[in-house]
């Protein structure tokens, strides 16, 4: 009867190192994934705020008919 018990824990723990192991490797997939995407935020936050001093620099030009 203590034999049957220690296996059903023995399994239990298994089961649980087993668990932890898989939710470990995703917990890191998923940190790549948010650092890639981070990654990506920051760089079309960097050519949206270009863009938009491109425009600002467009939209402060003279007309083309002016100075004629």
């Amino acid at each position: 009867m203590e034999d049957d018990r220690l296996v059903k824990i023995e399994s239990a723990l298994a089961h649980l190192e087993q668990l932890t192991e898989t939710l470990n490797q995703t917990v890191i997939e998923q940190d790549k994934t948010i650092r890639r995407l981070n990654q990506q935020v920051d760089q079309l936050t960097e050519r949206m705020a270009a863009d938009d001093l491109e425009s600002i620099k467009g939209n402060n030009a003279p007309p083309p008919h002016h100075g004629k």
